[in-house]
Parts: C-alpha cells; structure tokens; sequence
C-alpha cells in the first residue's frame, strides 16, 4: 500500500475501498466531496478565528457570523432598500449593491455542515447548524432576496387531513 493510501485511510478519506489491495478505487459522491470541502472550510474559519474556535465549541452565533463572511464570495446581485432596482427582477441597468450568496446556496451549505457536524463526533443535541436560530436566519435571508429582486416566495399550504377528506369526496 502506498503512503498515499494510507495516508487518506488514516484521515477517513472515502476515496479507497477497504480493499488492502487497492485495486478498486472509490470515488466519492459530488455531494460527500462538497460535504467533506465545506467542513473542512468551515474549520478554517474557526481557527482562524481570534482566540481560535473548535467545531465543538461553536454556537449558531459562530454559524450566522460564517454565513456572513461568505457573503463576499457571493455571486448574487441583492439591492439593498435605497436601490432605484430594488424590488425588480431584472434591473436595466448595473448598481453599486452588493453581490452575497444566494439563499438557497446557504441553505444547502448548512444541510451539508448539519451532517459533516454528526459525522465528525458531534450529538444532534449540540449541532449548532440545526438550531432554530439558523432555520430563522436562513428564512429572513431568503424573504429579503426575494423581496430585493422583486419575486414573492408563496408559502405552500398545508393540506389538513379534514379538507383532504373534503376534496375526496367531491
């Protein structure tokens, strides 16, 4: 076995098989690979934090604060109040707004670090990305896109076993 293969053995890698051969290599789904990059992103940002922060001594406050900071890699347009755009799909015209991550990017970045949490040692108890705090912030991010860009998110409603029974018999 090479140092390689060990090495990724020894970190938990899901690229090699428990094959002691190596011969079958396997290669990790788009979504274990996002997951495993997003985790390891995310710990970055803990250490680099001053004092720094381990994953288990991170609270939803140190989640939303992420959030925040990846905001400046966004690629999404959002007008802010005082935009002559705001509230229209599709300005005709440039603006001085500011690009953030799109809502639904955020919300599928924290149903990965949700899960790398729980896979990494943590208890669905502490996991600060399962939080109502984060599901409230990530709500608010969402209504204030939608709102800056013009497009109403319609809330589904829920079919209650009574109407249900209603529509059925009609």
């Amino acid at each position: 076995m090479s140092m390689d293969k060990g090495k990724d053995l020894a970190e938990g890698s899901s690229r090699y098989s428990g094959d002691p051969s190596g011969d079958s290599p396997v290669t990790p789904s788009r979504y274990e690979s996002q997951k495993r990059r997003d985790w390891n992103t995310f710990g970055q940002y803990l250490r680099n934090q001053s004092p720094p922060l381990s994953p288990s001594s991170c609270n939803s406050n140190h989640v939303i604060e992420f959030l925040r900071y990846l905001d400046q890699f966004g690629k999404t347009k959002v007008h802010s109040l005082d935009c002559i755009f705001y509230g229209q799909p599709e300005p005709p015209a440039p603006c001085s707004c500011p690009l953030r991550q799109a809502w639904g990017s955020l919300d599928a970045l924290i149903g990965r670090l949700r899960a790398a949490y729980e896979e990494n040692g943590g208890t669905p108890e502490t996991n600060p990305f399962a939080s109502s705090t984060i599901r409230v912030y990530l709500r608010d991010v969402k209504e204030c896109q939608a709102k800056a860009r013009g497009i109403p998110y319609k809330k589904k409603k829920k079919i209650t076993s009574q109407s249900k029974g209603d529509a059925e018999s009609n």
